[in-house]
């Protein structure tokens, strides 16, 4: 009985599984499925062989590398204007997302106000449409004051006493 080009053996097989129980890594089913499968994926016309999506490979490697959570929430940020709405992301930038807390900067203290009113509303339609971001708070951080100390001979000090935000 002669075999096909390709074909280990007994003895190659009974070698294999022998130096991986050597080694303490038992040789399970998965990976002799796994080795006859790329066996066959060498030869032309088997199955296998035929090209895949672009797409389905990158979502594939993102997901290896561990990248997955980290793109979701890139994503998430990209589409924030379409997630509240083209005027209100003109007055609120997101500013970054971290250990679950969006953060997001708004033009004024009103803004940051109206947006906290609209936050359960926010989060509930982000879950909805973003639900791999892990995004569970939303914090709203009013605008900053303008900084006072311009040029070399600034003097030290509070600054003017008005309130900004």
């Amino acid at each position: 009985m002669t075999r096909p080009a390709g074909d280990p053996g007994f003895a190659t097989e009974s070698y294999r599984r022998a130096k991986s129980i050597w080694r303490g890594i038992p040789l399970t089913k998965e990976a002799r499925a796994r080795k006859q499968m790329l066996r066959t994926a060498s030869q032309p016309f088997a199955s296998g062989r035929d090209p895949r999506p672009l797409g389905d490979i990158i979502t594939g490697e993102a997901a290896t590398m561990g990248w997955t959570l980290e793109l979701a929430q890139a994503r998430l940020i990209d589409q924030w204007p379409q997630l509240v709405g083209e005027a209100m992301a003109g007055h609120a930038q997101v500013t970054r997302i971290e250990n679950g807390v969006l953060q997001v900067q708004c033009d004024s203290t009103a803004w940051a106000t109206e947006l906290r009113r609209l936050r359960g509303e926010i989060i509930t339609r982000m879950l909805r449409e973003h639900p791999e971001a892990q995004v569970r708070e939303i914090r709203f951080i009013r605008p900053g004051a303008p900084s006072w100390k311009h040029g070399p001979r600034s003097v030290q000090g509070r600054g003017p006493r008005d309130t900004y935000g």
